[in-house]
């Protein structure tokens, strides 16, 4: 009988999710240093003690034959993923520090061969949580706008049924070519009494974010970003999480999972940032990050 029991025990603590098969992991980051390192630093910490050990850190550009054995990849960056693709075919990948549409962009292109192998970790916010950080950053304004590309259009629809939900409308323009930004821009500001930036790179990129910024600020608009960068720039305020926070997320995932990779999806965890100089400029008298931290919770608490 005591054998009985301790082969139904030995049966129960296999198929328990928190006893995830030890293994190794091929961490592979799209550059050194900057977010990327600070994402491998902490997703290092985050595995001390468990049964996952990183066993090689790689640089997208700078990988050679032969690749080091892993049970795991974890990619940081849409490089990174993009090349992990190509190199390791077989092994389970999850993808960190990649825009939604990017990750579904690359796994498209493999004609759904990447389903089950291939999950990520991406940037996006939630659609619910972006229109909770609006309600609480700027209670007044009620008419959002967002530039879309022809890589992030679908989204579009899911945030206007989630926004409206909340008593926002959403106002949608189209931009996919840097002749049609400004135009679209102005047009659209013409509608909507805040831009919100989604994380989209045909649209934010680099040399974009100036004219953006300096458009908005003609109009006096405020825009709600993605990144701390983009608010150190210019932009009133952004909801995102740190890669220390998806770092986290990740070390818990692999934990929890080893190698039966959850489904793909955005953060749990997010960091507010607001440029109150900006604000000043704007007129706009908003609430600190703690309290609207707190308002979210509360909000999200109570459904």
């Amino acid at each position: 009988m005591l054998r009985y029991f301790c082969r139904i025990f030995a049966v129960l603590l296999a198929l328990s999710p928190f006893c995830a098969k030890a293994g190794t992991i091929a961490l592979i980051v799209s550059e050194n240093g900057g977010p990327y390192g600070e994402f491998s630093s902490t997703l290092s910490n985050a595995l001390a003690g468990t049964a996952w050990q990183i066993s090689a850190t790689l640089r997208a550009d700078t990988i050679v034959q032969p690749i080091p054995k892993a049970d795991l990849v974890v990619t940081a960056g849409v490089a990174a993923l993009r090349q992990a693709m190509q190199t390791y075919g077989g092994t389970p990948i999850l993808a960190t520090l990649i825009p939604r549409q990017s990750y579904e962009k690359l796994i498209a292109e493999t004609g759904g061969k990447g389903q089950g192998r291939i999950s990520a970790i991406w940037l996006d916010q939630p659609a619910s949580r972006q229109a909770l950080f609006l309600r609480n950053l700027l209670p007044g304004q009620k008419r959002i706008g967002i530039l879309v590309s022809h890589e992030s259009a679908q989204l579009a629809q899911n945030y206007r049924q989630v926004f409206a939900n909340l008593g926002l409308s959403l106002d949608v323009e189209d931009s996919d070519t840097d002749q049609s930004l400004l135009p679209a821009l102005n047009s659209l500001l013409q509608r909507s009494s805040v831009l919100l930036a989604l994380p989209d790179s045909t649209i934010y990129r680099r040399d974009n974010i100036k004219p953006i910024l300096v458009t908005t600020y003609r109009v006096q608009k405020p825009v709600v970003a993605f990144s701390q960068a983009f608010v150190t720039a210019g932009a009133l305020a952004a909801l995102y999480s740190t890669p220390a926070q998806i770092a986290r997320q990740t070390a818990d995932s692999v934990t929890a999972n080893g190698i039966n990779l959850p489904q793909a999806g955005g953060p749990s965890q997010f960091a507010i940032a607001i440029n109150y100089n900006v604000a000043q400029a704007l007129g706009l008298n908003v609430p600190d990050e703690a309290t609207i931290r707190q308002a979210m919770l509360a909000a999200r608490e109570s459904r």
